[in-house]
């Protein structure tokens, strides 16, 4: 399995080990473009594996902070209590990069600066850029992806 994701079209495309696609969904990708700086709020782009996977088991709109869940599930109401919050929803998938002193080591890391695929409220509009960083996906196909991929697989950014 491979991943693809294009942030010109907002679109992350699974593919198979032959590179024949599986599933499209659509993504939400930082509201500052794209960059690999520390600090940014910007989309790394590049070549990634999927590092780790965090949630599984958990309820759908469980919520994360620093990659743990916190008792939450989200609602509306909640997040009227937490209006500031960047909602990390139901499933992560932890992105490293692959490409030393591009987007791996230094101030360049894709690990470090802490970008995931990750779910995020049914409120939040796909299709256009809106996140400080990560890949932003709805959460029943994040929990469907989060099903057919493993620790280890590829990921592409690409602009």
């Amino acid at each position: 399995m491979k991943i693809n994701i294009t942030v010109a079209t907002q679109q992350l495309d699974l593919l198979d080990e032959q590179g024949q696609l599986i599933q499209q969904y659509r993504i939400s990708s930082a509201k500052n473009g794209t960059g690999q700086r520390n600090g940014s709020f910007c989309t790394p782009l590049g070549k990634h594996i999927i590092r780790a996977k965090i949630g599984d088991g958990q309820p759908i709109n469980t919520v994360f902070i620093k990659r743990r869940p916190t008792g939450e599930i989200y609602t509306p109401e909640l997040s009227q209590q937490y209006p500031k919050r960047d909602w990390i929803l139901t499933r992560i998938l932890w992105l490293s990069g692959c490409e030393p002193g591009f987007n791996r080591r230094g101030s360049v890391d894709t690990l470090r600066r802490y970008i995931y695929i990750h779910g995020t409220p049914d409120s939040v509009e796909m299709g256009k850029p809106g996140s400080i960083g990560c890949i932003r996906m709805r959460n029943r196909d994040l929990l469907e992806l989060f099903g057919l991929v493993h620790a280890g697989t590829a990921v592409e950014i690409i602009a």
